[in-house]
């Protein structure tokens, strides 16, 4: 017995939306999830605000959850400056969306805005089924279908079946361990810590990426804040385990001091306006992205370093390919959850992650390495972009999904 055409593990962003864009495709769609309905309908905010490329935004578009988020939960990334160095000891390189004919590089929008948009979407959408507090014990595929055991949270168990079964729980992924897929993991050894702040001075909607020695701050702007219009920014700092924990041990007043200082007083005074969040950095690489009856989605599949900001681009740009995939399938007259179909999602998703996934990993390599010649390497890599056009037009191209405008050519529409 079929109880739906595809079963979905795991109930954040990805998850969620993976579902709305199969039934939008005219599939049916099982999403499990261990959390109750309570905290999917209204996530507690989590510190992480996710920055969105001018693709990302028309997908979130054409699935109906852009329009569900509140006008102060959507901040705009007018130009981004990238700092080798205290803030101010040499020239940033900067990026400006302009000869890409937009007059922004993308959004800002926080983690837990998304999960709760995605759930209200999903769970009013006809051939979404969500079932909250649901404990997978165990996912396996046969030849004629996938199927996943799980215990709801009366502790009665119950199996689904389906022609594909899809994990999106997690870089940590248990689905992806129990299908007997592998992942190249990389700890990095470093803590991310996240908070909102308070800053007395405008932030002209400039997000800043500092690379300084031994710690990383990145200062992303956000809408002011709508009860009190105190202006606002995230600021994303990245050290290695023993500093997070001393960084965590600081009193509110401290800790904002401190970042005030690391970015030179920039924004003026900053005060805490939310508690700090911390995350383990580990990026992970699946070796298959997809098999028999099986796919990974989000995380699951491309876990990336925060520092390009390009997770959920990834993932929602892998929701398009696998939901392109299955439908390609359908109207061939195939299985869905035939390898052979779904090694077009596995080949699609994989030649557009990889080079965000390695140039990532190369970024993180380059400039949290001390040593005297890296740093001598990575001033020289940011002059050299900041003189070299066609590389910058090509991150910013990667932003807003049109090629820049050169003389004598036409801009994408």
């Amino acid at each position: 017995m079929q109880h739906s055409d595809v079963l979905i593990v795991g109930a954040g962003p990805v998850g969620l939306t993976l579902s709305i864009a199969l039934a939008q495709a005219g599939f049916t769609a099982t999403v499990l999830e261990l959390q109750g309905s309570e905290a999917l309908a209204d996530p507690p905010f989590d510190g992480r605000e996710i920055a969105l490329t001018h693709p990302s935004r028309a997908l979130l578009e054409r699935y109906g959850t852009w329009q569900h988020l509140a006008p102060h939960e959507t901040g705009v990334l007018r130009e981004a400056q990238v700092h080798d160095g205290p803030v101010g000891a040499h020239s940033p390189m900067q990026l400006h969306a302009g000869a890409a004919g937009v007059d922004n590089l993308g959004w800002i929008v926080p983690n837990h805005a998304l999960r709760r948009t995605a759930y209200a979407v999903a769970s009013a959408t006809a051939g979404v089924r969500i079932i909250a507090g649901a404990r997978v014990a165990g996912v396996r595929v046969a030849p004629g279908h996938a199927s996943v055991e799980f215990t709801r949270a009366d502790g009665t168990g119950e199996t689904l079946h389906a022609p594909l079964v899809v994990a999106a729980d997690s870089r940590f992924s248990s689905v992806r361990r129990q299908l007997g897929i592998g992942a190249s993991m990389h700890d990095f050894g470093r803590s991310v810590i996240v908070c909102r702040m308070r800053v007395q001075e405008p932030h002209h909607e400039i997000t800043h990426e500092c690379f300084d020695h031994h710690s990383t701050l990145a200062v992303l702007p956000l809408p002011d804040d709508p009860e009190s219009s105190a202006r606002q920014v995230s600021a994303v700092v990245t050290v290695d385990g023993a500093q997070a924990q001393a960084l965590l041990a600081l009193a509110p007043e401290d800790y904002a001091a401190r970042i005030a200082t690391q970015f030179q007083h920039r924004l003026g005074a900053m005060a805490m306006a939310s508690e700090r969040h911390a995350y383990p950095l580990v990026a992970v690489w699946a070796h298959h992205f997809a098999g028999a009856r099986c796919a990974l989605a989000g995380d699951a599949a491309v876990g990336t370093h925060p520092v390009t900001a390009h997770g959920f681009n990834i993932g929602l740009s892998g929701i398009a390919a696998l939901v392109n995939a299955v439908t390609l399938a359908r109207r061939r007259g195939q299985d869905i959850g035939d390898a052979r179909a779904l090694a077009r999602y596995e080949r699609s998703h994989r030649l557009h992650a990889w080079p965000i996934f390695a140039g990532t990993n190369a970024i993180v390599r380059l400039y949290t390495d001390e040593r005297a010649l890296p740093r001598v390497l990575r001033r020289a890599v940011l002059v050299a972009s900041d003189h070299f056009p066609p590389l910058k037009a090509a991150i910013v191209g990667q932003l807003t999904g049109r090629r820049p405008a050169w003389p004598g050519t036409k801009r994408d529409s």
